[in-house]
């Protein structure tokens, strides 16, 4: 299995697809998964975007084959991104496209307004504006699994339209994660507050949302508000989760946003 060695404590477990032509020079993008995901829940995106870019996924820190965090880890952005300028600095010979799904796209805000010398385009799957309200999430994740909570929040992540079968492989997924990440994972989300830096950000941004209950429309218009190079898709889904509730959508939107602005 290919991992990136981060001194002094990480070894980032990733991926490459890269299905263009051998003697191409394509462009790169960087996947960046979201809470109690890993590098399987951009699967359905592949084969639509590596016959023409070549594509790293990550399991961020803490997450997937990467391995969790011990009790009390101290998550911040400025870890996060610094793990992401590394991953470019050592996998890719240029700047990069990067791709955010729900809060992974926070860090991917941050990396795109305090290295812009690192990111081509920016996409934004369901990224939210502000913290989740997530109370009781904890308690249910350490008094009944962290599989029951992650149960408890699929229908409305993925839509009504989502079969039964595609709820269970998302439950395994997501309910693989290990307490100890969550706990200092949602401490550290839960003060987020991303608007300072989104009128930053330079280089051409895609958003993707939907029409779920479960997005706040305020979202929309901060970013609208914010955003200089704005691009906004929104999908006909009564899931919140665009990336995963209709991962075909999104990926045509994205691989037309990422060839109009290699």
């Amino acid at each position: 299995m290919p991992y990136l060695d981060l001194p002094p404590d990480l070894k980032l477990y990733y991926t490459i697809d890269d299905y263009t032509d051998p003697w191409a020079k394509p462009d790169t993008v960087l996947f960046v998964h979201g809470a109690n995901e890993n590098t399987d829940a951009w699967r359905p995106w592949m084969p639509h975007l590596s016959r023409y870019y070549r594509l790293i996924r990550i399991d961020q820190r803490g997450f997937g084959k990467t391995g969790a965090v011990p009790a009390g880890f101290e998550y911040t952005t400025e870890l996060f991104v610094d793990d992401f300028v590394r991953v470019i600095n050592q996998l890719s010979d240029g700047p990069v496209h990067v791709i955010g799904g729900k809060s992974g796209g926070i860090n991917v805000i941050k990396l795109a307004a305090t290295r812009p010398d690192l990111v081509k385009t920016v996409t934004l799957c369901s990224t939210p504006i502000r913290p989740p309200k997530a109370q009781g999430w904890v308690d249910h994740m350490a008094n009944q699994g962290m599989r029951s909570w992650v149960r408890s929040t699929m229908r409305s992540r993925l839509g009504t339209q989502m079969p039964e079968r595609g709820i269970d492989w998302w439950v395994d997924l997501m309910g693989s994660t290990a307490l100890t990440t969550m706990q200092a994972y949602l401490k550290w989300v839960n003060g987020i507050d991303v608007r300072p830096d989104l009128e930053h950000i330079t280089c051409p941004v895609l958003v993707l949302t939907t029409e779920s209950p479960y997005r706040d429309k305020a979202e929309v218009e901060a970013y609208r508000q914010y955003i200089k190079n704005l691009e906004l898709k929104i999908f006909a889904t009564d899931g919140y989760h665009a990336a995963g509730a209709a991962p075909d959508d999104s990926a045509r939107a994205t691989l037309d946003f990422l060839n109009r602005h290699r």
